[in-house]
């Protein structure tokens, strides 16, 4: 089995009792790729912040990148969209925020469908190195955009663009196209305890 040379957690479900003495896996095996799709799932916290951590690697870089949110609207003033836009990140909030707090469940999806045409765009366009299309999982549940869609966009993507997906029960057919599949898996969390989001920590 190859192992990723850049990871630092384990992998393999072999229990790892010393460190390793020797290199596991051979350099002329591994090739490069122009880009990669990148999925963060899963009922625990992280998926949007790890997106974000790897956002700033790409800029870094001096990769143009780009943000879309699907839920989350311009009014919720985060501190990623500050920071973010003040490294030169395009950041476009195009939700309304959670759907229970809808006052026309026919516009949320109106405006989830119009960000996915404007991220579809985004995309082809090829204008930039990174897209993270946060959240996007949600309109896909709710029926709101079709899965078989994304995945086709994002698997005909140009050669030089990446693109990571965040949100909760992603689509099997946007799975079944990513090289990356992160799995958050929730252990313990403040809400189980009537704690609300934290200001710095979550937003």
């Amino acid at each position: 089995m190859t192992t990723d040379p850049n990871s630092t957690d384990s992998d393999s479900t072999d229990s790892e009792s010393a460190p390793l003495d020797e290199r596991p896996y051979e350099q002329a095996e591994l090739k490069s790729a122009d880009s990669l799709v990148l999925v963060n799932t899963g009922h625990g916290k992280g998926k949007s912040t790890a997106a974000f951590g790897t956002l700033l690697r790409a800029v870094a870089l001096d990769w143009p990148v780009a943000v879309v949110q699907f839920l989350k609207s311009g009014n919720w003033n985060t501190g990623e969209e500050k920071v973010c836009r003040g490294i030169g990140v395009d950041w476009f909030s195009a939700g309304d925020g959670f759907s229970w707090e809808s006052s026309d469940l026919e516009e949320s999806q109106a405006k989830a469908v119009a960000a996915w045409e404007f991220s579809r765009r985004l995309i082809a366009d090829g204008e930039h190195r990174l897209v993270v299309l946060d959240e996007i999982s949600y309109p896909m549940s709710w029926g709101w955009i079709e899965a078989t869609d994304v995945a086709a966009a994002v698997a005909e993507r140009p050669e030089k663009v990446s693109v990571i997906l965040t949100g909760r029960d992603m689509a099997q057919e946007v799975i079944d196209i990513a090289d990356t599949v992160t799995e958050m898996v929730k252990v313990k969390h403040p809400f189980d305890n009537q704690v609300r989001a934290k200001k710095g920590i979550d937003f």
